[in-house]
């Protein structure tokens, strides 16, 4: 029989206590929607690039403290306010992901509360 497990983490901070970040099962790690917010200031930059790129470390730190890792993803989406910023996602997932990529979906939504600029959920292996 296959186990679910919701697990959370200190390290990164959570948006809201309705779901959890990651539920785990026999195989996989399912991420909820990460954001770039900081852990320390607990600050959002207003830069998309800073965002996207927290929000990466983020899920990397999740990643890590479930059990697995970046290079262990198989599927990411990219939430995206501002559609403009796909040549800097790009790069940002090219630098990340630099061989054997994970795919991927980008799609552009309404605005999120609080200036969220992007959220980054995943699957991986565990």
């Amino acid at each position: 029989m296959a186990t679910r497990n919701n697990f959370n983490t200190t390290k990164v901070p959570r948006t809201t206590e309705v779901f959890p970040q990651a539920v785990i099962t026999d195989q996989f790690i399912f991420l909820s929607g990460t954001t770039g917010i900081d852990p320390v200031s607990h600050q959002l930059s207003e830069s998309f690039e800073e965002q996207a790129r927290q929000a990466f470390r983020n899920v990397q730190t999740i990643l890590e403290e479930a059990g697995s890792s970046l290079s262990k993803i198989v599927k990411t989406t990219v939430f995206m306010v501002h559609g403009n910023e796909f040549s800097t996602l790009n790069k940002i997932y090219a630098e990340i992901f630099p061989n054997n990529a994970p795919a991927r979906s980008t799609p552009q939504l309404m605005p999120f509360p609080a200036g969220i600029l992007i959220s980054v959920e995943c699957i991986a292996l565990i």
